[in-house]
C-alpha cells in the first residue's frame, strides 16, 4: 500500500482501528485500564509513596512529562488508573529533555495542565526553560527530584564493569559542593517555588501548583 499523508480532517482513530483489524491485532478486544486511586501515603518520601501521591493528584487531561529517571522507574503501576491523561516519556536515555518538552506541551495545549517530573541532574541541562515558563505564563508544575546525584550515571558506571569509582570519577557523578538550591534557581527566573521533604507537603504543594494558573516548581528533597 503506498504511503499517503492523512489530511487533518481525517479520522485518525478510525484509521488506526482499521489498520489493527487488518493485521489481526483485534484492538477492540484489548484490555482497557480501569480507573483506580491508590491509598494516599504519609510520612517520609520514597519512590512508591511518590507514585501513590501522583496517582491521586494527576488531573483529567493533564500532560505528564516524565524525566524522573531513577526516581520514577516504578511510577506507572500507581498512576495508570488516574483520570485520562497523556504521559510523555524520554525513551533515548539522554538527559535534559523534560523542561523544554514541558514548555512545548504547554504552548501547544494552553487549555491543559502540564506536570513535569524532572531529576535534578537532568534539570540542570536545560534549567533556562524555567525563565521561558515564567515569561510566557505557562501552566506548568515542575517537580524536581533532588537526590543530589547523577544516579543514572552511577548505574551505567556499574554496568560497564569499571569497578569502584575513584574520587575523580565520583566528582563527575555527584551534584554538590555546593548543593543546588532549586527554590532560589526558580525564584530567580520568576517561577514561584517551594521545597518539600514529606508526603503531606508534597501532596499539598502539588494540589496548589496544579490548581493555579502559571508556572510553579516543587523541589522534592530525597
Amino acid at each position: 500500500m503506498p504511503y499517503r499523508r492523512l489530511p487533518r480532517e481525517d479520522d485518525i482513530v478510525d484509521a488506526l482501528e482499521r489498520l489493527a483489524d487488518a493485521v489481526g491485532a483485534k484492538v477492540r478486544d484489548a484490555p482497557v485500564q480501569q480507573p483506580f486511586t491508590p491509598a494516599l501515603p504519609s510520612g517520609a518520601l520514597d519512590p512508591d509513596k511518590i507514585a501513590a501521591i501522583l496517582g491521586n493528584v494527576i488531573p483529567e487531561q493533564a500532560i505528564v512529562i516524565d524525566e524522573s529517571v531513577t526516581t520514577g522507574r516504578g511510577f506507572h503501576p500507581l498512576t495508570a488508573g488516574a483520570p485520562p491523561h497523556d504521559w510523555l516519556q524520554n525513551m533515548g536515555g539522554s538527559i535534559g529533555y523534560g523542561m523544554p518538552v514541558a514548555v512545548g506541551a504547554a504552548l501547544a495545549c494552553p487549555d491543559r495542565t502540564v506536570l513535569a517530573l524532572i531529576g535534578d541532574g537532568s534539570g540542570m541541562y536545560t534549567v533556562q526553560a524555567l525563565w521561558t515558563m515564567a515569561r510566557e505564563g505557562l501552566n506548568i508544575t515542575a517537580v524536581i527530584w533532588a537526590n543530589r546525584t547523577y544516579q543514572i550515571l552511577k548505574g551505567e558506571f556499574d554496568n560497564v564493569g569499571a569497578g569502584r569509582p575513584g574520587q575523580k570519577a565520583k566528582d563527575m557523578l555527584e551534584i554538590g559542593r555546593p548543593d543546588l538550591d532549586w527554590v532560589a534557581l526558580a525564584t530567580g527566573m520568576g517561577v514561584p517555588a517551594s521545597r518539600v521533604a514529606d508526603c503531606e507537603a508534597l501532596t499539598r504543594q502539588l494540589h496548589r501548583g496544579l490548581a493555579g494558573p502559571g508556572p510553579s516548581l516543587i523541589e522534592v528533597v530525597l
